[in-house]
């Protein structure tokens, strides 16, 4: 928790910063990004309250995971960053790819700094979606709240029809509600600091063309972990 929490502010501030220009970013604020990315999905899975079933991880065929922050007492986002990892036709994950996020509307969450929140998505067309540079979540791409484990039963035909399964920490989302997490867009000028290359995010998504680096190898190997 302490790791996330430093992480976080961290990022934040380097995310708030750096979105003016991405092409100058050093790249160790990146990776900074990226870390924050795993230390809050594994946050997520260590808690009751927010863990991705089994099941859900069995449907993924994407998950961005994203950190945000607020402005506002009924929750609005006013930015943030994240990443999204896609899931090839042999089982592997890829690279985490960095992204940018905006604008999401989850509920009410009274003092809270910043949110957090995992989407796992069920389709191989969504996260394409975002090849065209920017995607609005629950608008371009149905979205509603994933099940928690006991409500997966009980919920999966009105959970499973959405492309984009949403956990956040937000009060007052059951699952089946439909959600807008905001708009996501491909952020290229940091991927080419972080990864080295001129690649873009097709590239960095579906080919095995770039290495993956030391930093991001982490990540890849919990993902893998929770949906082999």
């Amino acid at each position: 928790m302490k790791k996330l929490l430093t992480l976080s502010l961290i990022a934040i501030f380097g995310a708030a910063c750096a979105r003016a220009d991405d092409a100058r970013t050093p790249r160790s604020d990146l990776v900074v990004r990226v870390e924050t990315c795993e230390a809050i999905l594994r946050e997520f899975m260590a808690s009751p309250d927010t863990q991705i079933p089994a099941s859900v991880w069995q449907k993924a065929r994407a998950v961005m995971i994203l950190s945000q922050f607020k402005a506002g007492f009924i929750f609005g986002v006013k930015g943030g960053y994240g990443v999204i990892m896609v899931k090839k036709p042999n089982g592997r994950w890829s690279l985490p790819v960095l992204i940018d996020t905006s604008e999401a509307s989850l509920g009410i969450q009274a003092g809270a700094k910043d949110i957090d929140t995992v989407c796992i998505i069920t389709d191989d067309a969504t996260p394409r979606l975002l090849f065209t540079n920017r995607v609005n979540i629950g608008v371009d791409a149905k979205a509603v709240a994933g099940p928690k484990s006991a409500e997966v039963e009980s919920d999966a035909k009105k959970v499973f029809i959405a492309p984009v399964l949403v956990y956040s920490k937000s009060v007052g989302l059951f699952a089946g509600a439909t959600v807008k997490a905001g708009r996501v867009q491909r952020n290229d000028l940091a991927n080419y600091t972080l990864y080295s290359t001129t690649y873009t995010m097709p590239e960095l998504l579906y080919s095995d063309w770039v290495t993956p680096p030391t930093e991001v190898q982490p990540l890849m190997a919990y993902v893998q972990q929770l949906a082999p």
